[in-house]
């Protein structure tokens, strides 16, 4: 299917009781209508990094799941200038982005403003395929003083898929979608074509959790 766009923003493109336990938390004010599905690329080199530097987000890949019918409704991809660091000739051959492109991005406190205040972060589930995209946002955000952009409410799809098919250890991305019977779709390592993969699998997931395996999403 096609990749419906947020429109033109640095590369953007076009009830279970069992998962329904991983949404619930206390305190704010919820919207259960959507799922952000995020992944993050960063700064890295093939050892460690260079003196002076650290590892930064690039790219914030965003994938907005419907969570009535599990379609995917809006691919986007959020090119961030790093800061303390550059892109490496390792990184680009990882992910595609250049020092050029980057350097041509935007903040990351207005990626963060973004998030909160276009996709209301803060009040919906996000969900990314492992911890990392998590633990990444909360350093970086202590690291600029910038406000975190979500709520409490994140679901690790990495984790959840494991468990649900009884696996003895949590695989990558690119093997769960070979075990569905997914193609991967895009690039590999590029933020935005990893989040609408990963969204793929989470409606899958959530389907499934309804009975309703069959279809689609």
């Amino acid at each position: 299917m096609g990749r419906p766009s947020a429109g033109p923003v640095l590369g953007g493109r076009g009830n279970g009781q069992g998962i329904r336990g991983f949404l619930v938390t206390e305190g704010m004010a919820k919207k259960q209508d959507r799922i952000l599905v995020v992944d993050l690329e960063s700064t890295c080199w093939e050892g460690g990094p260079p003196p002076g530097q650290d590892s930064e987000i690039i790219e914030i890949g965003l994938c907005v799941l419907d969570v009535a019918t599990c379609r995917r409704l809006e691919s986007r991809s959020l090119l961030v200038r790093p800061v303390h660091s550059t892109v490496s000739n390792h990184c680009t051959r990882l992910t595609t982005l250049t020092q050029e492109q980057v350097a041509r991005g935007m903040s990351f406190p207005e990626a963060c403003r973004i998030l909160r205040e276009e996709y209301q972060a803060r009040e919906r589930v996000w969900a990314s395929y492992g911890d990392y995209d998590r633990k990444m946002f909360q350093r970086q955000c202590r690291a600029h003083g910038v406000d975190y952009p979500f709520g409490d409410r994140h679901l690790n799809v990495k984790s959840l898929f494991a468990l649900v098919y009884n696996l003895p250890r949590e695989v990558g991305l690119d093997e769960a979608m070979q075990q569905l019977g997914f193609p991967l779709e895009g690039t590999h390592h590029r933020g935005s074509d990893d989040a609408w993969n990963i969204a793929r699998i989470l409606g899958h997931l959530l389907l499934q959790a309804r009975g309703q395996g069959g279809r689609e999403p």
